[in-house]
């Protein structure tokens, strides 16, 4: 059984929910507090073993391959002045090794089964992780590293979910699940943005995946699904069946930054749980409610 060596990170959307700022910027590149989201997602890889990227980007995104650049101006100076160490060792600490990332484009705006299609030169015949760098996850260990393991363990495919109000599930793609244990169930059937009244249950889909390369093969068709894009949610549905395919449920932290709301919520936790900055951000919250 092959181990998850490979992700992709789907990058290419407008990001129009977050306009203006994000006429010019990707929105992948929006901070939380002062790392990009993107980062995030990928030192979220790193922790789960992963070795190589793969980016599926559009126009205008050339700034994410320019943050995981070696910057050898930028380095040079930080290391020439001395007393800053610190910020060159977060500069190095964002680079991805020479030959460990591929930037492709996604050329139409056909949905996220489009844009994981679009990596599959780069993935061959190997399980792979997918990554939706909106969808903010924060816990030890995380939750790629928890689906690796889960595949580990059975083979197949796993993917995380997470309960919400039934009235939202026309938000998300729905799992219908089987032989739950409270953490882990068989999957037996997914739908993507079903009506409450029809939904199979109210687990959703929260953007972390590891799957199996045949996925491929049912995205190749393109049939067109929700939206009238190409949902990676019906390519996994037609999966089921054919081989193990497992629900996690993610028990950490998880802001969905794809709306202002969660990055602001987003924003808040993480400076509120970093050691350098913890009492600095309680106190300027605390300041800003009693105004």
């Amino acid at each position: 059984m092959s181990r998850v060596r490979k992700a992709v990170f789907p990058v290419a959307g407008l990001g129009t929910r977050f306009l203006p700022a994000t006429k010019a910027i990707p929105k992948e590149m929006l901070t939380i507090v002062d790392r990009p989201l993107i980062q995030y997602a990928v030192d979220e890889c790193r922790a789960a073993g992963i070795e190589e990227f793969v980016f599926v980007t559009g126009r205008n995104k050339q700034v994410i391959e320019d943050h995981f650049d070696l910057a050898y101006e930028l380095e040079a100076t930080l290391e020439a002045r001395g007393n800053k160490q610190h910020e060159l060792g977060q500069t190095r600490a964002a680079t991805i090794r020479t030959g460990n990332a591929i930037f492709t484009r996604q050329q139409q705006p056909l949905g996220l089964g489009h844009a994981v299609w679009c990596a599959r030169p780069w993935i061959g015949n190997e399980p792979f992780a997918v990554l939706l760098p909106d969808e903010l996850t924060l816990s030890t260990p995380g939750c790629t590293a928890e689906l690796v393991n889960l595949h580990d363990r059975t083979g197949g495919s796993a993917i995380a979910v997470m309960d919400v109000p039934r009235e939202q599930t026309n938000r998300y793609g729905i799992v219908a699940i089987r032989n739950d244990d409270g953490t882990v169930a068989e999957v037996t059937g997914m739908v993507e943005k079903p009506k409450p009244a029809e939904a199979p249950s109210t687990l959703s889909i929260i953007g972390r995946y590891v799957l199996l390369p045949e996925v491929f093969e049912h995205l190749e068709r393109r049939d067109i699904g929700a939206g009238g894009e190409i949902q990676l949610t019906d390519a996994m549905a037609r999966m089921i069946g054919h081989g193990p395919f497992h629900a996690m449920r993610y028990r950490g932290a998880r802001y969905d930054c794809g709306n202002r709301l969660g990055f602001l919520e987003a924003n808040v936790a993480v400076s509120l749980a970093r050691p350098d900055i913890a009492a600095e951000s309680r106190a300027v919250i605390e300041s800003l409610l009693k105004s």
